[in-house]
């Protein structure tokens, strides 16, 4: 069949090629504009206790689903002064006639929104959607402020966090693209050495860039895709496409002087071997991203979805442009070279590769050992991971959200824009004396406790002032609510529907907050009230939970998954599972990395970050995705070429000092340009976005020479015959995938018997 692919796209190369083109320029239009319909958010489930408290509260008390918090400080005037108070009405009145906002709380009717040095205070404007879709409304909202004359101000708020994340994820995609075309360039030129072999597939590969970008435009005016499937699009987009040209390619230059020069021969030949195994490496990855599309968060969907669509089009283009290219190329892929090729040589005795190996399998143990040891000591600091959500400090420091925020910290402490949010909900009454009695002892609880800065409720928390004292002023609340003396009452509680805010004095991630959410949601509120527990800390903690329940589902899918694909592709038991040990040991080795670096603060100086003390919970599991059906692509290549030679000698050392000789250097070069292209992003501001693009560009790294180059060797030394052991009943129930039938000269070994120098028996079929 894949013979059959590049016969068709030699044959018909300048149709194949038009099709492209008139592709790439119905796209064109669309690529500046990408971000347009994605969205950003998506890191929270809908049945979380947490989400469960919100909606209650929207419904019950018209709570706003987004709050914008508008801050006033002046070094001339006093919060609490009059003046302070009408400037910030002045400031607000236009904002109160936008059609978006729902509600205002100014600090003249909340005294706790004014800082305790007296010069700061803030205002809560609710808006009537979401966060994630509320940020496209932040624009509008700023505009619509009036500057007063004595205050300066600042806009914070998760709609704002929000608009200023799809900001700064749009200027580190510029920064990494400009970054990362450039290096891919120079990696491939000294890969291949010449100008037209390193064009090729940088072309095929922005041709496949394309097409992705233009596909994930139309599927989110239907579908819900985050603002980063804009970075991991780009990033495994020109990575993977890169990637499978640079196979083709190369298998390519090898079949030209094999077949005598003759082209069509040649691509065919190459789409036959190298096309076959570049369609199940892609399909390695596609099953790896496919994992995500599992969870229940709307932003692991979006990078699943997106990373069905990348495989898709690289693969695609590997398989239909990159053919009808190299038809066209002809004979000219080395012209204009710059480096000296290394002739072609059917006696491949003398290579490095065969060497490495050959030394490799001498010693199987003495390389197994230390290798496994250093994966399992880079692995190690994963034994620690905190996992947990992040904030506005994921921010740089210049960005406006960010530096609202900072403010609001050093003046309220850092729980003050995210508080517990308690809900109680009662079907005989709020009003009740047991239930007015129990919201009055858990809001007094909550403001003596240390943790706890102060508390909105609609206790009266006072000194002096008794807990039946209390309970008898609740009970009047209705009455005075209707006079206008507690004019916002109705924001705290109805008839069936009360919430308490507790407002700490630790970020929403840290141990206290942690701590206490599992207090609270342990305790029994009294009365017949039924609490649920929200606000900053809930989100964080709900999200891991969710998260990490689902996450053992994904990795049973992917590696169930993976195994019978190896299985049907290789016709051997073991050799599957020996590819999921070592994959899951070089992914565990860059989980090591993520809390080396960004949990413990290494390296924080030279890669621009500030140390967060946790490892951002949705990494791990993008990793693990990508990773593994990034790992297992590289090894379904080298895995070929070993079958290949297996076929043909049934010789286990010959095959895979053969395989890795025609394969080593490829794979090295095409796991360089995966680790220029995805290190490219790890100068991103978003922390998110530098992480995930460090760990890839780590892990691959890692596969790519000790896993590769060294443990597989030594691995299907030591299983010899076993490598290709399959059950005759096993056998005969898989779908068979004949080799095509190709006309290729033969690799050989001169010196077969320094193969087995000093080996330990075994290793024929």
């Amino acid at each position: 069949m894949f013979g059959a692919i590049g016969r068709f796209c030699f044959v018909h190369r300048w149709t194949v090629i038009g099709v492209w083109i008139a592709a790439f320029v119905v796209a064109a239009p669309f690529l500046l504009k990408v971000d347009e319909p994605l969205k950003v958010g998506g890191f929270f489930a809908a049945d979380t206790e947490s989400v469960r408290a919100t909606t209650l509260l929207e419904q019950e008390l018209g709570a706003s689903p987004s709050t914008m918090v508008v801050i006033f400080t002046s070094d001339s005037l006093q919060a609490t002064d009059p003046q302070f108070h009408a400037q910030i009405r002045y400031a607000l009145e236009p904002v109160r006639q936008l059609a978006e906002v729902t509600s205002v709380l100014l600090p003249e009717d909340d005294d706790a929104l004014i800082a305790d040095s007296g010069q700061m205070a803030y205002a809560l404007v609710g808006l009537d959607r979401p966060a994630e879709e509320a940020q496209r409304d932040v624009q509008a909202f700023n505009a619509a402020l009036r500057t007063p004359a004595d205050l300066d101000l600042g806009v914070a708020g998760a709609p704002a966090f929000y608009a200023d994340i799809e900001t700064v994820s749009q200027r580190d995609l510029r920064r990494a693209e400009v970054i990362a075309f450039p290096f891919a360039m120079i990696a491939l030129l000294i890969v291949f050495g010449s100008l037209i072999a390193a064009s090729v597939p940088l072309i095929v590969g922005g041709a496949g860039v394309a097409a992705v970008l233009f596909t994930l435009y139309v599927i989110a005016h239907f579908v819900d895709l985050s603002i980063f499937v804009l970075n991991l699009a780009t990033m495994l987009g020109l990575g993977l496409a890169v990637d499978y040209s640079l196979f083709v390619t190369s298998r390519y230059r090898e079949e030209l002087p094999r077949n005598g020069g003759d082209v069509q021969s040649a691509v065919v030949a190459s789409t036959a071997t190298a096309g076959r195994a570049i369609f199940f490496s892609g399909l390695t990855v596609l099953i790896g991203l496919s994992g995500l599309v599992l969870f229940d968060f709307m932003f692991l969907r979006s990078v699943g979805i997106a990373g069905v669509v990348v495989v898709f089009f690289s693969v695609a283009a590997a398989l239909t442009l990159l053919p009808a290219t190299l038809g066209v190329v002809g004979g000219n892929i080395e012209r204009f070279r710059i480096l000296p090729r290394v002739p072609w040589k059917r006696d491949s005795s003398g290579g490095f590769w065969v060497r490495l190996s050959l030394w490799v399998m001498r010693h199987p143990w003495r390389v197994l050992v230390p290798t496994t040891a250093l994966l399992l000591v880079l692995g190690a600091p994963f034994a620690r991971v905190e996992v947990s959500s992040p904030d506005a400090t994921i921010l740089p420091r210049d960005l406006p959200s960010r530096q609202a925020f900072d403010m609001m910290v050093d003046a309220y402490g850092p729980g003050e824009i995210s508080p517990f949010v308690i809900t109680l909900e009662s079907a005989s009454g709020i009003f009740e004396d047991d239930n007015l009695a129990a919201i009055y002892d858990l809001s007094s609880t909550l403001a003596s406790d240390p943790r706890i800065s102060h508390v909105r409720s609609l206790a009266p928390i006072v000194d002096g002032l008794g807990r039946d004292q209390a309970v008898a002023l609740m009970e009047l609340l209705p009455e005075l609510a209707n006079v206008g003396i507690a004019p916002q009452i109705d924001q705290l509680v109805n008839d069936r529907v009360a919430v308490i805010y507790a407002f700490s004095n630790s970020y929403a991630n840290s141990d206290d907050n942690k701590a206490m959410l599992t207090e609270l949601r342990a305790r029994d509120p009294g009365g017949d009230l039924q609490m649920m527990v929200g606000g900053g800390t809930a989100d964080i903690v709900d999200v891991v939970d969710k998260m990490y329940g689902q996450f053992p589902w994904a990795i049973l899918m992917v590696v169930a998954a993976t195994y019978v694909v190896l299985l049907i592709l290789f016709r051997s038991v073991l050799l599957p599972l020996k590819a999921i040990v070592l994959n899951t040991m070089s992914i565990l080795a860059s989980y090591g990395a993520l809390v080396f670096v960004f949990q413990d603060g290494h390296f924080q100086s030279i890669l621009g970050f500030e140390r967060m003390g946790f490892v951002e919970a949705s990494l791990p599991v993008i990793m693990f995705c990508v990773l593994f059906g990034l790992s297992m692509d590289y090894e379904v290549f080298l895995l070929s070429r070993i079958r290949e030679e297996w076929d043909r000698t049934g010789d286990n050392e010959t095959s895979v000092a053969l395989g890795l000789q025609r394969s080593g250097r490829i794979i090295t070069s095409a796991a360089l340009i995966v680790v220029v292209v995805t290190a490219s992003f790890a100068t991103a501001e978003v922390i998110l976005i530098k992480a995930l693009g460090l760990g890839i560009a780590l892990a691959v790294f890692i596969d790519s020479t000790v896993v590769r180059a060294l443990m597989v060797p030594a691995k299907m030394r030591l299983m010899g015959k076993w490598n290709w052991w399959l059950p005759g009943r096993i056998d005969r129930k898989l779908p068979r995938l004949e080799h095509e039938e190709i006309s290729v000269q033969p690799l050989t070994i001169s010196h077969t018997a320094s193969l087995h120098q000093g080996s330990v028996g075994g290793g024929t079929k």
